[in-house]
């Protein structure tokens, strides 16, 4: 079997899906980033971990019950699962692997990388130079801490590594080194929010980095952040957690104007840009949204004019950018957004368990991908569960199929709903079961 094969190798009903997760997360135990650290940053490094508490504590709704204890827990909430030893005890997690039919892992970041404030997906940017340069001190020895996490189980793990783009030269130095550390997941984008300093995708300082990403071919990603901080919202009433979690996914939404507009890629057309954790039923609409503004600039009389300049730069639609340079790491993926597959994509989507958060779908993710895809053909289940992000992110496919031939979903089994699926939220707050 080839990556370019559009059906799995064996449609039969004992055929098993060599599953890919697009969407999990790990990281170093705090003190255990010390090793990677350059050694002129220890000192500091041992105020900053002595000193450091989670201020995303809170998303785990579970913290308003009386007896709970972190401690206790393998499961957590987002942003404040960094407490789980399931972040980098590589042992325990292969076995959860094992036990959820997962062949293979695409991973992102999930505990605070030495320096930051807060989570890699929260926080402000750095006040000063020398917190700019403690900061991507952390994300190197975090790059390097998930190089050695990801040779534990080289076949099963493709790791995504981090950069800042305050300083374009550096973040090409360590883009190269991503790519010498075997780390095939890609680079993860800084965040991207109000209380973020990140430059925006579309300024050109930026295009050199698209440049050496589609040169390496390491895909970029941007995945969903915790809620922004919003300006005045002391100030501004009840609704503004509701407001702050809608604005939340707005930034894949804004992302992909970034990109196609300001001329990214059509630049550079061969650059892979996965957007993870964002939910997906938004696309079609979106698309046709940005499909009809291109159309409108090519007519440059009128008010219609302010639009020819991004319009007359493309040599394609938004869709067609779309369908051609994006992905989708579709965890939380809802059966009613399988339905729409064909307006977003069927080879654009890669299904993601979002380990090891309590919102995802371990330890149900076999019951989710039968809720979700039991009345679709086999070879779209293969495109999603695997065929894609197999060809996206590098996985050996021989060598993820003999793992699954050991635990993966079959054929039949993603044709039967199971008659009994996890209890909402007693037994899993992943909203697939909802």
């Amino acid at each position: 079997m080839t990556l370019n094969d559009s059906t799995p190798p064996d449609s039969s009903d004992d055929y098993r899906y060599p599953v890919i997760s697009s969407d999990s997360h790990a990281g170093a135990d705090l003190r255990d980033y010390k090793p990677f650290l350059e050694k002129k940053w220890h000192d500091d490094f041992d105020v900053w971990v002595d000193a450091y508490t989670n201020p995303w504590d809170f998303v785990d709704p579970r913290l308003e019950k009386d007896g709970f204890d972190f401690g206790d827990e393998e499961i957590l909430t987002g942003a404040a699962s960094w407490h789980s030893a399931l972040s980098w005890d590589s042992e325990r997690r292969i076995s959860h692997m094992d036990q959820d039919g997962i062949a293979g892992e695409v991973i992102f970041p999930n505990t605070a990388p030495p320096f930051m404030p807060g989570s890699v997906f929260a926080g402000t940017g750095p006040a000063s130079r020398t917190e700019y340069e403690q900061r991507f001190a952390g994300l190197r020895a975090h790059n390097r801490w998930l190089a050695d996490f990801c040779a534990k189980a080289p076949e099963r793990r493709a790791g995504i590594g981090q950069v800042l783009l305050d300083d374009i030269d550096e973040a090409l130095a360590e883009i190269r080194q991503i790519k010498a550390l075997g780390l095939r997941g890609g680079v993860l984008l800084p965040m991207d929010s109000p209380s973020s300093d990140a430059p925006p995708i579309y300024v050109s300082d930026l295009d050199p980095v698209w440049a050496l990403c589609e040169e390496l071919d390491l895909p970029v990603h941007k995945h969903a952040p915790a809620p922004p901080q919003l300006r005045g919202a002391e100030r501004g009433g009840p609704g503004m957690v509701a407001i702050s979690m809608l604005e939340n996914h707005f930034y894949h939404r804004r992302g992909i104007a970034h990109f196609i507009f300001s001329g990214v890629l059509e630049r550079h057309p061969g650059l892979k840009v996965i957007l993870t954790e964002g939910g997906a039923g938004w696309i079609p609409d979106h698309i046709k949204g940005l499909d009809q503004m291109y159309e409108a600039g090519l007519d440059s009389s009128g008010f219609r004019r302010f639009l020819h300049p991004a319009s007359e730069q493309l040599s394609m639609k938004p869709s067609e950018y779309f369908a051609r340079n994006f992905y989708l790491g579709a965890s939380l993926f809802l059966p009613s957004e399988a339905k729409q597959r064909h307006e977003i994509g069927v080879k654009n989507i890669m299904w993601g368990v979002d380990y090891p958060h309590s919102e995802g779908t371990f330890p149900y993710s076999r019951e989710a991908i039968a809720v979700t895809f039991h009345d679709t053909p086999p070879a779209e289940v293969y495109e999603m569960l695997c065929g894609t992000a197999a060809k996206v992110f590098d996985f050996d496919v021989k060598a993820i199929q003999a793992v699954a031939d050991r635990i993966g979903p079959s054929v039949r089994d993603v044709r039967t709903v199971p008659s009994e699926l996890p209890r909402v939220p007693e037994q899993t707050m992943s909203p697939v079961f909802a």
